[in-house]
């Protein structure tokens, strides 16, 4: 077993969330050791819409509503920092997206949210529209007859999430970041000076340490007093051939990427395989199609499965341990949305060594408040 020493910061996971705060780390003047399980993990970074998406987000919870408004509207700064220290463009649009709904009592549904979440954030809300068949087909001429309105919201967008996993692990190398692939981690054990870190390759002392290993994180909280209850929601895409432009916007369910290809999503079940299933993909194409008549003449590429990182409200962990002083974690859904958040607001934070006050609702004690029955 190799001894790999003493390090001041060790982040585990190097998916979007560790790479994010890892990369924010070395910004602010630490130089983290990132351990990862590598490309064999089933990340959610590679299996995912690539959103930056606002609408619909935090019914009953404003703080989540405009924590993820916040970082979208960061994530101009956040793309052009990447760019600008490596030469990547992560692709980011930003002009707004749609929800398509296929029933008038899909669209009520969607409308009474946005509406209660509105009225919950106050002035601060995102903006958003309702419109009916005929404002949507207006917009959008490709849109099919079946089509019975949709939600627009100008303050979303999308990204290449490729991409950005990418700058982000050039930018952590380019600011002096240690990446270890092939590194997962078995044990961590406070002790008096830190943190013993061991795997099957080795071994290594960490000053402090961040947990971000995604589902991982549920088995590494409670070894430095931490929870993470988490589950895992598979969730699939179906990427299709490049074809002319026809819909600039972004999208729940159906989007086409600044290559010219769609992705088609939307779909969650809490299988436990990793596998794709044709009759899911089946499903999310019948509804694009829906969307989208013209895509019933495109043809599929390939189709690809991914766990989703989902806690039981669905809304991030960020947390410090009490017992364990120097141990953080963040945990949750949303990754590419918050990526800039966790880069250039909770980075900051953890190196200063105390998480803000305004991040106490997603300490994972919420979940071991009685709930309401």
């Amino acid at each position: 077993m190799a001894d790999l020493g003493r390090r001041d910061w060790v982040v585990i996971g190097g998916g979007l969330v560790g790479a994010a705060i890892a990369w924010g780390l070395a910004r602010a003047g630490a130089r983290p050791l990132v351990l990862d399980e590598g490309d064999c993990a089933p990340r959610a970074s590679r299996a995912n819409f690539a959103l930056v998406w606002v609408q619909g987000k935090g019914l009953g919870h404003p703080h989540y509503a405009l924590w993820s408004r916040d970082s979208a509207e960061r994530w101009p700064r956040f793309a052009a920092e990447l760019e600008a220290e490596t030469g990547i463009d992560v692709a980011l649009r930003q002009p707004g997206g749609f929800t398509f709904c296929l029933s008038q009592a899909e669209l009520e549904r969607e409308r009474a949210d946005v509406e209660q979440i509105a009225r919950e954030t106050g002035p601060r809300a995102a903006g958003f529209e309702v419109l009916d068949p005929a404002q949507t087909r207006a917009r959008l001429p490709a849109v099919g007859a079946t089509v019975a309105g949709s939600i627009y919201s100008p303050c979303d967008g999308h990204v290449n999430v490729l991409l950005a996993l990418r700058a982000l692990h050039a930018a952590m190398a380019a600011r002096g970041c240690d990446y270890r692939a092939g590194h997962p981690v078995r044990l961590i054990e406070p002790v008096p000076d830190g943190f013993r870190i061991t795997g099957e390759w080795g071994r290594l002392l960490a000053g402090r340490v961040v947990l971000a290993a995604g589902l991982g994180c549920e088995r590494l909280a409670p070894m430095v007093g931490l929870a993470c209850p988490l589950k895992a929601s598979r969730g699939q895409v179906i990427v299709t051939e490049k074809c002319a432009p026809f819909f600039p916007y972004a999208s729940t369910a159906v989007l086409q990427a600044a290559e010219g290809g769609f992705l088609i999503g939307a779909s969650q079940d809490a299988s436990g395989s990793i596998l794709t299933s044709q009759q899911i993909s089946a499903v999310m194409a019948q509804r694009a199609i829906r969307v989208f008549p013209a895509l019933a003449a495109v043809n599929v590429v390939r189709t690809w499965a991914g766990f989703r990182v989902k806690t039981r409200d669905g809304h991030p962990v960020y947390d410090q341990s009490e017992s364990a002083p120097g141990a953080f974690i963040a945990a949750g859904h949303s990754g590419v949305t918050l990526a800039a958040n966790h880069a250039l607001v909770l980075a900051p934070q953890i190196l200063a060594g105390r998480l803000d006050p305004g991040l106490g609702p997603y300490s994972a004690r919420r979940f071991l408040v009685p709930q309401d029955h």
